[in-house]
């Protein structure tokens, strides 16, 4: 009965999981399944379980022990989590650093290890989105930074460092050291992902950054809006350039939903990320909408995906990172094991 039942479970196919959950994740001991993920996808895992009357005999453990893939060069810096990810836009506005912080807090339900690593040395704003802006870092002996914990999340920002109301005024190199200390001097703990919430634009910060970070991966956000699009044009470019594979783009402020009536109003156009993702053949992790209810969550600092996860717009955000994560295993494969 176990091959069967293995086969049966290769047919269980998503957008996330595109092979269906494969024989080497399980472990069959009679009524007893064990299911063990190598990326997180336990919420998607658990909903293709449900949705399969024949699986529903059975008791079902399911865990996520995620795989480091292949790290970019990253000029011999110190390799932080078993996966670092950028997160990155052609221009401000798009809402990159929101759509950073609900990855990863999506990522974390989906029963990861998450950090984020707040690089927007301009208008550092971890702080604000996660409710904790009179908060201090400690230091250890060594003078390490440790990081703060919050929702579940491991998080450092140099918001943490100096007072909200102080201006950062640097020059490129003096950014880009900055944030490669920042990034070096935290010390992370036991990290699946580490997001970066990168500075917005495609200068001479964020080029350093890509080629200097051991990145296994990026994320470029945009709006349908023209402008954003020909800037997110150029992030795919960046990347590319500094051979660091593209995971996807999400597409924000897709559209506004009326919360009366359910209209839904494309302000910024339509589609735009869609075409160019398939302009590039870059995956589209998901168009989410212009919503108050996000908005006025990420200003408390209660993001929506940790406070409502049973919202809509929480089921959505999920499908995105799980799918996020999902190219990055599909994509890449397990790193090799060192001799």
């Amino acid at each position: 009965m176990t091959e069967p039942l293995k086969n049966h479970c290769a047919t269980l196919r998503s957008d996330i999981f595109t092979q269906g959950l494969l024989a080497e994740w399980l472990d069959i001991k009679g009524p007893q399944i064990s299911l063990k993920l190598p990326f997180a996808a336990k919420t998607e895992a658990e909903r293709l379980i449900k949705s399969d009357p024949l699986l529903q005999g059975y008791r079902w453990d399911v865990q996520v022990a995620v795989e480091s893939m292949a790290h970019s060069k990253g000029a011999g810096q110190p390799i932080a989590a078993r996966n670092v990810i950028a997160v990155a836009s052609g221009k401000g506005g798009v809402g990159k650093s929101s759509v950073c912080v609900n990855l990863a807090l999506a990522l974390s339900r989906a029963g990861a290890k998450v950090g984020i690593l707040d690089a927007d040395v301009y208008g550092p704003s971890l702080p604000t989105m996660l409710g904790n802006r009179d908060a201090k870092l400690t230091f250890t002996p060594n003078r390490k930074m440790l990081p703060l914990q919050r929702y579940g999340l491991q998080v450092n920002s140099l918001g943490y460092l100096v007072d909200a109301e102080d201006a950062t005024v640097w020059r490129g190199p003096m950014a880009s050291g900055a944030l490669e200390q920042l990034y070096n001097d935290t010390q992370w703990q036991d990290l699946d992902y580490l997001l970066i919430d990168m500075p917005p634009g495609t200068g001479d910060i964020q080029l350093t950054l890509a080629q200097k970070l051991p990145l296994t991966g990026a994320v470029v956000v945009t709006t349908p809006q023209t402008v954003a699009l020909a800037d997110a044009q150029k992030g795919i470019a960046m990347f590319r350039k500094v051979d660091v594979p593209l995971l996807g783009i999400i597409e924000n402020m897709s559209y506004f939903q009326c919360g009366e009536c359910g209209h839904q109003d494309p302000v910024f156009g339509q589609q735009g990320g869609a075409d160019v993702a398939r302009k590039h053949s870059v995956p589209l992790l998901g168009q989410w909408p212009l919503l108050t209810e996000l908005r006025q969550s990420m200003d408390d600092g209660t993001p929506l995906v940790y406070d409502k996860p049973n919202h809509s717009y929480s089921d959505l955000i999920m499908q995105s990172a799980q799918q996020m994560a999902g190219n990055l295993y599909e994509f890449l494969g397990p790193e090799p094991a060192q001799e």
